[in-house]
């Protein structure tokens, strides 16, 4: 894998997971441990988070994980998970991103933001 001039779709994401888990990765892992590996991807975004934004510190001496990349992490893991299950993460979000228009067009307006 290169680097890219465009931004990758997630079309292309679903693709390029697909194509590295069946040839470099040797085949997808079940989903039940997909859905473990993406709970400990989320822990490290939390982790990154509590400590850069939140109210806790690094240790001294820690190694300071890149917070992008851990969101790759979980981007990767959610793509393997919709490709072992049949879903099409485009056509999911067009409809998510529908469903919370219709549902919190109002919803937010008058929220007391921090």
């Amino acid at each position: 894998m290169t680097h890219r001039e465009n931004p990758m779709t997630l079309d292309e994401l679903q693709t390029t997971v697909d194509q590295w888990i069946e040839t470099i990765g040797h085949g997808y892992f079940s989903p039940i441990t997909n859905m473990a590996v993406l709970t400990e991807e989320v822990g490290e975004v939390a982790r990154i988070m509590a400590r850069e934004y939140g109210e806790q510190s690094w240790r001294e001496g820690a190694p300071k994980p890149d917070l992008a990349d851990e969101l790759a992490d979980v981007l990767w893991v959610v793509a393997a998970i919709a490709n072992q299950t049949g879903v099409n993460l485009n056509e999911a979000m067009v409809r998510n991103v529908e469903k919370k228009t219709q549902r919190d067009a109002t919803r937010h307006a008058n929220r007391n933001k921090h």
